[in-house]
């Protein structure tokens, strides 16, 4: 993980730790769909996932900090390719931001943060899913210039 941070006004944006793995999973869960599937009182998981993520350096798990707390949390993966003449893509995934913290600002500058770095790694494209009964959270992507360009498929494993 590129340890990339970013300190504007009372805000840094640092790579995540092991030790804020508690506040990621809370925010996680603080939604509809994500109280449906993550289990922040059991933390075991979570901590083995981190261990990959960590010891992967196409992954940047970061958190926001203000005043010392952890406020919001994304995380961008690196994607090497052969389409697009052998881009590299980025995928931001994750994006959270602490119920207290929402309307400020706070997923612009991370959703910044993470277009920026893509760039500095040498992406030449940045993509992202959302959920599609995240209506807000569509807008709020294509505010940041994101468009709605292809459809979706999961398949549960």
């Amino acid at each position: 993980m590129v340890a990339i941070m970013t300190d504007t006004s009372d805000l840094l944006i640092r790579p995540a730790t092991a030790d804020d793995l508690p506040a990621i999973v809370t925010m996680l869960a603080d939604d509809p769909l994500g109280a449906t599937r993550e289990s922040p009182d059991d933390l075991t998981p979570y901590r083995a996932a981190y261990a990959t993520i960590a010891a992967d350096p196409h992954q940047h798990l970061v958190v926001a900090e203000r005043a010392g707390r952890v406020v919001g949390t994304l995380q961008l993966t690196v994607v090497p390719g052969l389409s697009r003449r052998g881009a590299t893509r980025t995928i931001i995934e994750a994006v959270r931001i602490h119920a207290d913290e929402r309307g400020a600002g706070l997923g612009t500058d991370l959703v910044e943060w993470a277009v920026t770095t893509s760039r500095g790694l040498g992406a030449t494209l940045v993509q992202l899913t959302s959920d599609a009964s995240r209506t807000d959270a569509h807008r709020f992507y294509e505010r940041l210039g994101f468009t709605a360009s292809h459809l979706g498929f999961k398949l549960a494993l």
